[in-house]
Parts: C-alpha cells; sequence; structure tokens
C-alpha cells in the first residue's frame, strides 16, 4: 500500500487541510481503479488519528481499495452555525478533488463512507441525504440519535462544540440535524447497505440502536452487531477491519490475506 500525507487549500472552507489517503499498489489496481471508503474521525480526532491508532493501512492491502482520510474538526460534517460550511465541503468539493487527483471508482456501487462516533454521525448523514452515492455506509460507535442527549450534561468543551455546530442544541430534534427524524420522513435508499456496530459497554450503545430500529421500520437493508467494547480504540480497531470484511470489495485474487498476522 502507498500512504500519502497531502494538504490543500479547500474553497468551500477558505483554508487549508490535511487528508491521508491510501492506495493500493497491488498490480489489480492498475487494471481497475480501486473500490474507494471515505473514513470519517470522531470529535476529539483529525485526519491522522485511523492511521496512527489503528491498523487500517494493514487491513486494507487484502483488497483493491483506497481509504480516503479527511479532516472535519468539529463540524459533526455540517454546515456550522459559528464556523465554516463542513458539510459543504465533504458532500461536493471533496469527492470532486479525490476524482480529479486519484484514479479510483467513481461509481456508487464501489463507493462507501464510514465512521467512528461523530465520523458515524457523518457517514449515515451522507447516506441519507444523499441516496444512491454510496451502496454501502457504515458507522462505529456512532453519535446517531442527537436528539436524546440535548439534556445531557457535557463538559465545557463538548458544550461549546456543540454550540458551534448546531447553535441552539435545543432544537436539534426534529430539524436536519436529526438523523432519527429523517428516517421516518424519508423514502428508502435504493441500493444502499447499512451497517452499525457499537460496543456493549459504549456511552452510546443507546444511539446504535435506536437507529437500527428506526431503520429497520424504514425497510432499509441494515446489518447490525454488538458485542463487548467500550468507546475506544481498542474496539475501533477491531470494529473497522470487521467493516472492511462486510463491503462489497473482493479480496484480492491469489494472495494469502495479511491483515491479521498469523
Amino acid at each position: 500500500m502507498a500512504l500519502l500525507e497531502t494538504r490543500f487549500d479547500s474553497q468551500t472552507l477558505g483554508l487549508s487541510l490535511g487528508m491521508n489517503v491510501i492506495l493500493p499498489e497491488h498490480a489489480q489496481a492498475w487494471q481497475e481503479p480501486p473500490a474507494v471508503l471515505y473514513l470519517l474521525h470522531g470529535l476529539t480526532d483529525d485526519h491522522t488519528i485511523w492511521c496512527r491508532r489503528t491498523s487500517i493501512e494493514r487491513y486494507a492491502q487484502d483488497y483493491n481499495l483506497a481509504v480516503v482520510m479527511p479532516d472535519a474538526y468539529k463540524s459533526f460534517y455540517c454546515d456550522m452555525a459559528h464556523g465554516s460550511d463542513y458539510w459543504g465541503f465533504i458532500n461536493e468539493e471533496l469527492p470532486a478533488l479525490v476524482g480529479r487527483w486519484f484514479n479510483v471508482a467513481g461509481d456508487p456501487a464501489r463507493t462507501f463512507v464510514a465512521g467512528i462516533s461523530m465520523g458515524g454521525y457523518g457517514a449515515m448523514k451522507l447516506a441519507l441525504s444523499r441516496p444512491g452515492r454510496f451502496s454501502a455506509v457504515a458507522s462505529i460507535s456512532g453519535s446517531l440519535d442527537l436528539a436524546a442527549h440535548i439534556h445531557d450534561e457535557w463538559d465545557e468543551i463538548r458544550n461549546r462544540a456543540f454550540e458551534a455546530v448546531f447553535g441552539d442544541i435545543g432544537a436539534v430534534p426534529g430539524s436536519r440535524f436529526d438523523l432519527i427524524a429523517q428516517l421516518r420522513s424519508r423514502p428508502r435508499l435504493p441500493g444502499t447497505r447499512l451497517y452499525l456496530c457499537v460496543g456493549t459497554e459504549d456511552y452510546l450503545y443507546r444511539d446504535s440502536s435506536a437507529f437500527r430500529d428506526a431503520a429497520s421500520a424504514a425497510g432499509l437493508d441494515t446489518t447490525y452487531e454488538e458485542y463487548p467494547g467500550a468507546h475506544d480504540w481498542a474496539f475501533f480497531d477491531q470494529a473497522i477491519r470487521r467493516v472492511l470484511e462486510w463491503l462489497p470489495v473482493e479480496p484480492l485474487p491469489g494472495e494469502e490475506l495479511q491483515g491479521g498476522g498469523s
């Protein structure tokens, strides 16, 4: 695999951003553009976190798959009430840049998005807002039911972050930021499969189970897994490997899988 650490100027945001990209070096990648997974970080992280805290680079080498890891600050992948337009960046500018700069698949059947915590929210927000763009969408320990947390007591840093994104956090229920409300009002997602996983000791456990129930009620193709674990990188590292195994990308032929070691 090739790991590219890039910086570029975002026209949407008006600032310089970082992005890490994993590209396959296997011969098959030269014959067929690799599928692409947009992999989103959580609230306290940045574009480097997946490579620093998990073995994503090692796991991805078993597939003809590019992995794009952008920086989105503490934006919840939204146009912030008091900040920058990260939804415009992640939804429009980023895929256009990736398509110009890298030889990756452009068809929805081979385009995926996943994320942890805040990134799980971003992944599902993209799926619900842009039906047909992604064939597979995954949330790991996602913050998927914001309306259920409006009365929670957060520390001052998180409260400021939420206010910067949403303005009045009390106005989130039923708004465009409320994914559960969107599930109840939007039609099915044609050709899109959803994957949810969460640790049974995770403080956001109920978010994933509530989203699962709403997605099932909406008739969406949803796979749900829970197993022992907390909201930490030990769980996330295990979960991202499961996500890669779930994605509709075949392991590279003629080679023994290397990701798991021996």
